[in-house]
């Protein structure tokens, strides 16, 4: 069964292309047939390669994100992703408030639900901190999206 995730965060320059490189290397490890794209709830950024501490992290755990690019989401989304996972509670909020049905909004979801490690709810923003807030990201979105993976191999 295929899957189409989309990974949201505010300017798509920090969280969300952490969340999508992460995803396709957790899925292709697995051997799961996912798609896996992200955006921002602004365009801000929009065409912008991901937030260069991001790749750097990225790049200490040998992943490569540098094929990303800023976007914002968009309406056509809510009908072509099965699962859109916000970061923090603002984009959450954002993506229910853009979502046209109940359908659609139950397709919204965050992250961090999916990791039981009693991490707060929200990804923090790094955008302002220091390095060593892109390396707590990294570990907090890898810990659920393991356990999403291995709770979409068992379904």
């Amino acid at each position: 069964m295929s899957h189409r995730i989309l990974m949201v965060c505010l300017g798509n320059i920090c969280r969300s292309p952490i969340a999508e490189g992460v995803m396709k290397y957790r899925a292709e490890e697995a051997g799961l047939d996912i798609f896996v794209d992200s955006a921002g709830t602004s365009g801000w950024h929009e065409g912008e390669l991901p937030d260069r501490r991001s790749i750097e992290i990225m790049r200490a755990f040998d992943l490569d994100i540098t094929d990303q690019r800023s976007r914002p989401v968009r309406q056509s989304d809510f009908e072509d992703f099965d699962l859109i996972l916000a970061m923090d509670r603002s984009n959450y909020d954002n993506l229910i408030d853009m979502a046209a049905t109940t359908d659609q909004k139950d397709k919204v979801k965050m992250i961090l639900a999916y990791s039981n490690s009693g991490l707060p709810a929200n990804v923090p923003d790094p955008y302002y901190g220091g390095d060593d807030g892109f390396r707590n990201v990294y570990l907090m979105i890898d810990e659920a999206i393991v356990a999403i993976v291995n709770d979409l191999s068992t379904n």
